[in-house]
């Protein structure tokens, strides 16, 4: 019988399993292998030893889209646009994130002008204003045969109007190439205004697709063989969809795998009984950090990943180079710097002894003491203090200080950088962080949550029971899931409440009919796109929950109702004279997943703590060492102390007490402040 859900996430430095099985969570973490990230997935799978026979369902986070990007390996890719509008995705938006600095670099784009082709035609916002040329577009379709491209955007102005020129060029390149360079449409891919973030966001599904495409392709042929299902792929918007669907529209997975933690973290977090979270995914390579409000995941569609815009609906994560290999170095100014450059998993952290001879964060995390020496990590690696001494006393020796003062200085100079990004996703989205709960989750997460608390006055952080592996967890328990949009840019005040309606009905049956009666009755949230007459940007707010074609229609002051609301939150003002706009409407189309109800484990033995050497703020103390799996619900703890999960480690600072709740998460509460 197959009952089992699964779910794989790749990281930069570990690959993480979560398989439910009869109500309970088991677990596995082997390291990433970056050439293949297929053949961790398949060690993973073995290191968990489960019946393939078994599994239901398997969830994948991969970061096969994300390196791509970030380090422009992606397709070959050529691009037809409009004449006249060759240079859109160079122009940009003349935005320049160091104002003062002459000598900026901008990130490279993704499509070289010898590779960027035109046609002749125009369309405006009520039709066609010069028809298609015949000649140019066998032009073009020449131009891009001939460039040995293995993809190619394509995108015309107000092609998300009348997609007619756009879909008559795409046909025209489909049968002149055979099926073998993949065609991206903008009035697909991203059917909204504002032809530059719509450019690029085509044009980053063109240059990824055929990479994604053959890995995924790789892997189900792999799982088939094991005799697992075929995958699914989690999306940026923290709901999964098919594999061969993802192949095609691979610029909604670039943020596949921290979307996968969100989601882990609001669920277990929930079965606590919270809903108003900051979750914090410290990884081997980077830290992922994202609000969740009310239970719900935000998420936003204005990200930049790598330089590019990508305006498909994303987690509202901020990420940023401070994970546990993040390496240690000395800037020509004679300052400690951490990141952005990471030891990764090949050859990782000086202390795991496969050739890496630069001090990171794991590094100074054993030699204080926080991870024991000797121990193992992923099955593969052993965690040697020696190794990490020697690397941190090379960086001690250009700063001119002692091991601890490096080691301190190495864990401050990452906390600073991550308090950073907890400040960004709260404060700057209009969120006191004092009224919210961290949930610390990722291999380095809780090592460092207590701190990251202190600074930001956050008095609760919750750890859970599988916080090594949150973000497989994740993938695990994630909803099939669908976005979609249409462009009605308008005064609120003077659109047609029934026919919005009907613009949103439209949507569902397009969501019913492409989930298939197979997959289960979808959940259908409405949502609007919004702004003040006159703003370059918009916030999203939830919309009518009726059917479509009711003859009330929307109800128009309500949806300004949510828009100025959600302004004053995020702003701290509202304008309740000034028109506002309807830009998009939205709809989320989502298949539930059965989901188990986890609960604290019995205890395996007797609480039996041993004691360990442990710096903290530059002061030695002993202090207990517990094992995860020696607490119980209602066990409590108070700092100072050390908790060694499976695929985690849990550092209690002083003045902190922790508590195991019913569903096997330690609570932790600040002396005062909780």
């Amino acid at each position: 019988m197959r009952d089992v859900r699964l779910g794989i996430d790749v990281g930069g430095t570990f690959t993480d399993l979560v398989a439910l099985v009869d109500g309970r969570v088991v677990t596995a973490k082997v390291p990433s292998t970056p050439r293949d990230q297929a053949e961790g997935v398949l060690r993973a799978l073995a290191a968990a030893g489960l019946d393939p026979g078994r599994v239901a369902a398997f969830a994948h986070g991969t970061t096969v889209a994300t390196n791509a990007l970030l380090e422009r390996r992606g397709a070959r890719t050529a691009m037809v646009t409009t004449a006249g509008f060759r240079d859109v995705l160079e122009i940009g938006r003349q935005q320049r994130p160091a104002l003062y600095d002459l000598a900026a670099a901008r990130p490279p784009v993704l499509v070289p002008r010898e590779l960027r082709f035109t046609v002749a035609e125009r369309t405006g916002p009520d039709g066609v204003l010069r028809p298609l040329d015949g000649d140019s577009l066998d032009g073009a379709v020449a131009s891009v045969r001939d460039a040995g491209v293995e993809a190619v955007a394509v995108c015309l102005l107000f092609s998300f109007l009348h997609p007619e020129h756009e879909r008559r060029v795409g046909k025209a390149l489909r049968e002149a190439t055979g099926g073998r360079v993949a065609v991206s449409l903008s009035c697909e891919v991203l059917p909204e205004f504002r032809e530059y973030e719509r450019f690029s966001t085509t044009v980053s599904n063109a240059y990824l697709t055929p990479l994604l495409a053959a890995y995924l392709a790789r892997l189900a042929d792999e799982a088939g063989r094991q005799g697992l299902p075929a995958p699914l792929v989690m999306q940026s918007s923290g709901g999964v969809i098919e594999a061969g669907r993802a192949a095609g529209n691979a610029a909604s997975c670039v943020l596949s795998g921290p979307a996968g933690g969100v989601v882990g973290a609001a669920w277990a977090a929930g079965l606590s009984g919270h809903g108003d979270l900051l979750t914090f995914d410290m990884g081997g390579t980077s830290t992922d950090v994202a609000p969740v409000v009310g239970g719900q995941v935000q998420t936003t569609t204005e990200a930049v990943v790598a330089g590019v815009p990508i305006k498909l609906p994303m987690v509202d994560v901020h990420s940023v180079s401070a994970g546990g290999g993040s390496v240690a170095w000395v800037d020509e100014g004679g300052a400690l710097r951490v990141g952005p450059r990471s030891a990764g998993a090949d050859p990782g952290p000086a202390a795991y002894g496969q050739g890496g001879e630069d001090a990171t964060v794991t590094d100074a995390n054993l030699w204080l003491g926080y991870l024991p020496d000797g121990a193992e990590l992923g099955g593969e690696v052993v965690l040697s203090r020696e190794r990490a001494e020697l690397a941190l006393a090379r960086v001690g020796a250009r700063l001119g200080q002692e091991v601890q003062a490096v080691a301190l200085g190495v864990v401050r100079v990452a906390n600073a950088e991550m308090v950073r990004a907890l400040r960004l996703i709260s404060v700057e989205r209009g969120l006191d962080p004092r009224e919210f709960t961290l949930v610390a989750f990722g291999g380095a997460g809780p090592l460092h949550a207590c701190a990251l608390a202190e600074e930001m006055g956050v008095g609760r952080v919750l750890v859970p029971r599988a916080s090594g592996v949150l973000s497989a967890l994740g993938l695990a328990i994630s909803d099939l899931r669908r976005d979609y949009v249409a462009a009605v840019l308008g005064r609120l005040d003077e659109l047609d409440p029934a026919a919005l309606s009907d613009v949103w009905g439209e949507l569902e049956r397009q969501a019913r009919h492409e989930l298939g009666a197979d997959s289960g009755q979808p959940v259908l949230t409405r949502r609007a796109d919004l702004r003040y007459r006159g703003q370059s940007f918009e916030l999203t707010v939830d919309g009518e929950p009726g059917a479509a074609g009711t003859d009330r229609g929307v109800d128009l002051a309500r949806l300004a109702e949510r828009f100025g609301a959600a302004h004053q939150r995020r702003y701290g003002y509202r304008m309740d004279d000034e028109t506002v706009e309807l830009v998009n409407l939205r709809l989320v189309a989502a298949v539930p997943v059965g989901k188990p109800e986890l609960a604290a484990e019995p205890p395996r033995g007797g609480r039996r703590a041993v004691r360990r050497h442990v710096n903290l703020d530059g002061r030695w103390l002993d202090v207990d060492v517990l094992a995860r799996e020696e607490l119980g619900e209602g066990d409590r703890l108070e700092g100072p102390a050390v908790v060694e999960f499976a695929e985690a480690t849990l550092l209690l600072r002083p003045g902190w007490r922790a508590l195991v709740d019913h569903a096997g998460t330690m609570a932790l509460e600040r002396g005062g402040v909780g």
